[in-house]
């Protein structure tokens, strides 16, 4: 259970992870049915816990600790990794049938024909969710509609934010370093008041674009306008930002711009890292997205630092 909890929450469920191999789930026979499931061990638990009372294969594949979902589309859960595990652990030697039943999200990265073609065996695609395998098996082999469903609900995507929340909240400390150094210089030096009382309304933004585009963006994702996950995290930016501008002074307009581009782009950059955790989206709108809105953040970052810049010179008279 703690190693749940932390690998939903830190780097730590990179090497969640399970030996690949050939596995047996209570008393398997030659006639006992193949599942196909990634090394990513909370999927393997998941689906072992599913499958108490049944007698099964299920063959792992290295996926480096990725679930299936998303190894399929990175493609190490695919037919190549497939066509080797089912050579190495000797399938046909094990078995007397020639069927194997492949998760219907790693549908993407595994070709049947070829599988067929190679070892004789056909792939069945079976459903969504662990927990329809056992009516999916008993049925023959049959999915229904709500079993090729994915139901993205709102505890579905709470239950993801940690694992956007903590990756931003790490770089958070950089970042309020950044702002004190920029805040703190003045013509006399580093004035640790002034780092203090100018930066902390930006140290107070920061924080609330990543709970903008790391918590409010995952969990009002049906609700927020627009398709492009970029679009959908700058409006909860913006809505997040606005009423908190009384924080800092109305009459600089320089400052005042600096935070209405930089930190709603901010809450967009990281409301775009939730596209691999979402049903909302695929590979090639991902990489769409990508080429529009990288080069579009970099540039609001320079043109915010900028306008920061001004101000403070305004302020000492320079300009």
């Amino acid at each position: 259970m703690a190693d749940n909890i932390k690998c939903r929450i830190s780097a730590f469920r990179n090497d969640y992870r399970i030996a690949p191999g050939l596995y047996a789930v209570g008393s398997p026979d030659r006639n006992s049915d193949i599942l196909v499931s990634a090394n990513y061990k909370l999927s393997f638990d998941e689906l072992r816990r599913e499958l108490t009372g049944l007698d099964l294969w299920v063959l792992v594949l290295d996926t480096k600790g990725i679930n299936v979902w998303c190894a399929a589309g990175k493609g190490t859960f695919g037919t190549e990794e497939l066509l080797k595990r089912m050579t190495g652990t000797r399938l046909d030697k094990i078995v007397d049938h020639k069927r194997i039943i492949i998760p219907q999200l790693g549908a993407p990265g595994v070709s049947a024909h070829k599988i067929r073609q190679t070892t004789g065996f056909r792939v069945y695609y079976g459903p969504v969710y662990a927990r329809d395998i056992r009516a999916y098996i008993s049925d023959g082999y049959k999915a229904t509609r709500q079993m090729r469903r994915i139901d993205f609900t709102l505890m579905d995507r709470l239950v993801l934010t940690p694992m956007e929340i903590v990756p931003a909240m790490k770089k958070y400390p950089l970042y309020a370093a950044i702002v004190l150094l920029i805040f703190g210089i003045q013509p006399s030096g580093i004035i640790f008041r002034d780092a203090f009382y100018g930066g902390l309304p930006f140290l107070v933004f920061g924080l609330v674009s990543v709970a903008a585009g790391a918590f409010l963006t995952p969990l009002l994702l049906p609700f927020i306008p627009f398709r492009a996950f970029a679009v959908k995290g700058w409006l909860t930016g913006m809505a997040a930002v606005l009423p908190l501008l009384g924080m800092i002074d109305r009459s600089d307009a320089l400052l005042n711009s600096a935070v209405l581009l930089f930190f709603p782009f901010m809450s967009s950059y990281i409301a775009l890292q939730f596209t691999g955790s979402t049903t909302f989206t695929g590979m090639t709108g991902v990489k769409k997205e990508l080429k529009i809105a990288v080069p579009a953040y970099i540039g609001i970052a320079a043109v915010s630092l900028i306008l920061v810049i001004a101000s403070k010179v305004s302020h000492w008279g320079i300009i």
